[in-house]
């Protein structure tokens, strides 16, 4: 769903402090039956005092990945960036590789994205991370993963934001190979899973890029559309000339405001 060039950018916008941030990389998080260790790195931000936790910024990539960069990814440079500017922020961050590698292992990548949210609230105090305290920021066609998060609603989970997210497996069933049953297209499809009315979820925002692909557009307005029928808390910020991944790849200053308003966004509500 991207150009995987993008990932090797660094995020356009930047704060004092990203290089005094303190990385822990390659935590292993979790360990398949395969023996594959799945990893992640924590970001923590510059002057921590003994015991004090702060709330955690956690980022979902996208996907399908291919295989050969699904286990670096979370240290590319639009991640590794990303890390660096949420710790300098205030937040400690975490990048980690969920092996999305191809939609027949949505369930599979799913799960390992719970084990990492699992691990981040267990090891939490020698992290400096408050368990309670923490958002999910996701990119492109790692917008699936937001379905099973707002159905499951988890108090910890304060907030969530999606940056040029597909919203909707649905339209595109045709073109996924092997395809996919009903339950686990719709499971998987944020638009499905929000309520017709009633909204009790966690505060939403969503960026969209006025340039990326119109069938992807498309499923972000339709999530736009009834979230708003449902009364849900939801900030929409769109990049009219952006394409998909404008915060590495439109160096302007409306990816710049984006992105400094879901950092704050993400503060107001974490």
């Amino acid at each position: 769903m991207a150009d995987y060039d993008m990932f090797k950018k660094p995020v356009v916008l930047s704060v004092p402090g990203m290089e005094a941030v303190e990385v822990r990389r390659d935590l292993v998080y979790r360990r398949l039956p395969d023996g594959t260790e799945l990893k992640m790195d924590v970001y923590l931000p510059p002057g921590l005092a003994a015991g004090e936790s702060r709330p955690g910024v956690v980022f979902v990539h996208g996907g399908p990945t291919p295989l050969e960069v699904w286990e670096s990814i979370k240290h590319c440079g639009i991640f590794s960036s990303f890390g660096r500017l949420a710790a300098a922020s205030g937040f400690v961050a975490v990048n980690f590789s969920h092996r999305y590698i191809r939609f027949a292992e949505i369930e599979n990548s799913m799960a390992n994205v719970e084990a990492a949210f699992a691990f981040l609230r267990q090891e939490a105090a020698g992290l400096h991370l408050d368990p309670d305290r923490l958002a999910a920021w996701v990119f492109s066609g790692g917008g699936s993963h937001i379905g099973p998060l707002l159905a499951a609603r988890p108090r910890w989970l304060r907030c969530l934001v999606g940056y040029y997210t597909i919203m909707d497996l649905r339209p595109i069933r045709e073109h996924i190979p092997g395809g996919l049953p009903e339950e686990t297209l719709a499971r998987f499809s944020p638009v499905a899973v929000l309520p017709e009315a009633g909204y009790e979820g966690p505060p939403l925002l969503i960026a969209r890029a006025g340039l990326d692909q119109p069938w992807l557009n498309a499923t972000i307005d339709a999530f736009v559309g009834r979230a708003l029928a449902a009364n849900a808390p939801l900030d929409v910020l769109n990049h009219p000339r952006g394409h998909h991944g404008f915060d590495v790849l439109d160096d302007d200053d409306r990816s710049r405001e984006i992105l400094a308003r879901t950092i704050d966004f993400v503060r107001s509500h974490t």
